[in-house]
């Protein structure tokens, strides 16, 4: 490598040995399909054709936000990656599809391979968890684009259903049952609103103990990763009716329910019918945020909400106790306008 290239701030060198580094996480994710190692100008994966009559693959793309600079304040890197997965995954299964595999695009100030290796390791527990194989990304050095010691991080996915199988919602009826799977936190949407609400309005530190969290770090609170729900939803496919999905992110309850309803219908949230977790509660006393916002803003205990008909929610209760998930009753479609209401609160 020139000594110009490394004055002018990219270090190749560091960035080969950051390779190096995460291909032991990478290989862990691999599927049989994979048909390159990782360092290639393209990642290969063998399409099994003959299990799907009509193939349709679905694409998804995101990042996490603001949720960075908590893990910068926190100098924790290791779990970032996992939310990069989560909400990448999450937005496919919702139209029925297994995830095949993911890429993943890194961009920092300066790479320092043992912070590309904590950060590829959460992406590669993020496959993992998803039953996805991680076979290709960028790791870009921009000296000059980012504040010393900060990166961005965005993933790419693509999964497969057939044809027969896409879930699109246009099935959706009046009566039909809503089910809500927990989320194990804020997840990854609504950050910038958690820190003026939390750090800079109430003053906490990210290594406080708080009360109203059971005494835990606010930090690891704030930190844990997104639920990544591929596997659940797959297994529900298999075993009832799923007639939509929808994966509570950023516009919360009031803006995500309706991404999977056809028209004439609405869906009614039985408000109370969940636990609300202790990390909503503080930030809604903390800052005096209406229901509204609340559920216009974050999950709420809910990262994904899933109609299936009224007779077969119990067996679905039941596969999603059996996948290790906290499902609950949440509501019910009725007549209307595409809408969300509320019974139980004024929201």
């Amino acid at each position: 490598m020139s000594d110009a290239y490394k004055k002018a701030g990219v270090d190749i060198a560091a960035g080969n040995e950051a390779v190096e580094r995460m291909k032991k996480h990478v290989k862990t994710t691999f599927r049989p399909e994979v048909m390159t190692d990782l360092g290639g100008f393209g990642g290969l994966f063998g399409l099994n054709k003959d299990k799907y009559e009509e193939p349709v693959l679905v694409s998804g793309t995101d990042g996490v936000g603001t949720k960075l600079k908590l893990a910068f304040a926190m100098d924790k890197h290791d779990t970032i990656g996992i939310d990069a997965v989560a909400m990448c995954v999450n937005d496919i299964i919702v139209q029925g599809a297994e995830p095949l595999f993911f890429l993943d695009y890194l961009a920092c100030d300066r790479v320092i391979p043992e912070k590309i290796e904590a950060i590829v390791s959460g992406i590669a527990d993020g496959c993992r968890q998803a039953g996805c194989a991680l076979i290709g990304g960028e790791t870009a050095e921009m000296p000059g684009m980012y504040s010393e010691g900060e990166y961005d991080i965005a993933g790419f996915t693509v999964g497969i259903v057939d044809k027969a199988k896409v879930i699109t919602g246009s099935e959706i009826a009046e009566g039909d049952a809503v089910i809500g799977l927990a989320s194990s936190g804020i997840h990854s949407n609504g950050f910038s609103l958690v820190r003026k609400l939390l750090l800079e309005d109430s003053g906490y530190e990210l290594t406080a103990q708080v009360a109203e969290l059971g005494n835990a770090v606010l930090g690891d609170v704030l930190l844990e990763p997104t639920k990544i729900y591929v596997k659940s939803s797959l297994a529900l496919q298999e075993a009832v009716q799923v007639k939509g999905m929808a994966h509570i992110t950023g516009g919360g309850f009031i803006e995500n329910i309706p991404r999977m309803l056809p028209d004439g219908v609405n869906v009614d949230i039985e408000y109370g019918s969940w636990p609300i977790l202790p990390i909503f509660q503080l930030m809604q006393a903390k800052g005096a945020i209406s229901n509204r916002d609340m559920f216009t803003t974050f999950n709420m205990g809910i990262g994904m909400a899933i109609v299936v008909p009224v007779d077969q929610v119990e067996q679905a209760l039941d596969v999603l106790k059996q996948q290790g998930e906290a499902a609950y009753l949440i509501g019910k479609v009725t007549a209307g306008e595409k809408i969300v209401t509320f019974t139980g609160a004024e929201v």
